[in-house]
């Protein structure tokens, strides 16, 4: 076969037509992001609004490091494209390749260590004094919220008394005087502007607590109690879904959170009061 020729026109086609993609592409993607056509819901908790500017902080550093890296793709590949001259063999750079890598850790670790309080707040910090106690159980396929009622304690639960088609799905004893006013329902109600403790746990496999406007997920493992925390500043109705895979009815695992005024709240208590 001959010596290819310098000037191939095909060559050169090729690798203008994928710069000019990576660059189309680039722009496109960072069109998307600054516009937010599909983005989060508003979050309704301040540690969600913390969570949020960390999530920001992160896109734009990440977003910058990939338009670079895209631009500077897209300029070797039309910059070094065939033009039937010969190859040529690189060793690299061992000092940038240093530097880009430390660079890389540097930014790592102080995003992790920036994000550090808003993790901390929710998962490490203790709720606060006078806070609603509110049990979460997760159960293929289902969310059981139990609240412990006027008395503030909860009853004691008993496996052997599990039994969803009677009306006890969580095995209470009612014969415990602590849980004769617990309260226990489909939906989870909370007041507007108060501290609320989740202790979430699993009946079988591991589900996911999840509410996207909380920016709250904590999954529920079997044998464990897990104790989360949030202040809701908005009412209405949001979702909860189950984030983990748990089983074939895992998609219809879901429930709702309501977020009340306090004296809706109380009314709603009391309504679920007497449906016990």
């Amino acid at each position: 076969m001959g010596k290819r020729k310098p000037g191939n026109t095909g060559s050169t086609t090729v690798a203008a037509a994928l710069a000019l993609f990576l660059l189309a592409f680039t722009g496109i993607t960072v069109y998307l992001f600054t516009v937010k056509p599909w983005w989060f819901p508003h979050s309704i908790t301040a540690v969600g609004d913390l969570i949020d500017s960390q999530f920001e902080r992160t896109l734009i550093i990440t977003g910058i490091v990939f338009v670079m890296a895209q631009v500077g793709l897209a300029w070797a590949v039309f910059r070094y494209r065939d033009q039937g001259q010969p190859a040529k063999h690189s060793e690299g750079n061992n000092l940038f390749e240093v530097g880009w890598t430390l660079a890389t850790i540097v930014l790592f670790v102080g995003l992790g260590l920036y994000a550090e309080g808003a993790w901390a707040t929710v998962h490490f910090v203790p709720a606060a004094p006078g806070d609603l106690q509110i049990e979460v159980t997760g159960m293929q396929f289902t969310w059981d919220f139990r609240y412990p009622g006027p008395d503030g304690k909860f009853g004691t639960l008993k496996p052997s008394l599990v039994s969803a088609s009677t009306g006890n799905p969580l095995g209470l004893d009612r014969s415990d005087p602590n849980a004769k006013d617990d309260i226990v329902t489909p939906i989870i109600g909370v007041p507007v502007n108060r501290e609320v403790e989740l202790l979430i746990r699993s009946q079988d496999v591991t589900h996911s607590f999840f509410v996207r406007e909380l920016r709250l997920k904590q999954d529920a493992v079997p044998g464990m109690i897990i104790h989360i925390h949030f202040t809701a500043t908005e009412t209405g109705e949001y979702e909860v879904a189950c984030a983990e895979l748990c089983g074939l009815g895992h998609y219809k695992m879901r429930s709702v959170l309501k977020v009340m005024s306090d004296a809706d709240f109380a009314q709603w208590m009391k309504d679920q009061a007497a449906n016990q």
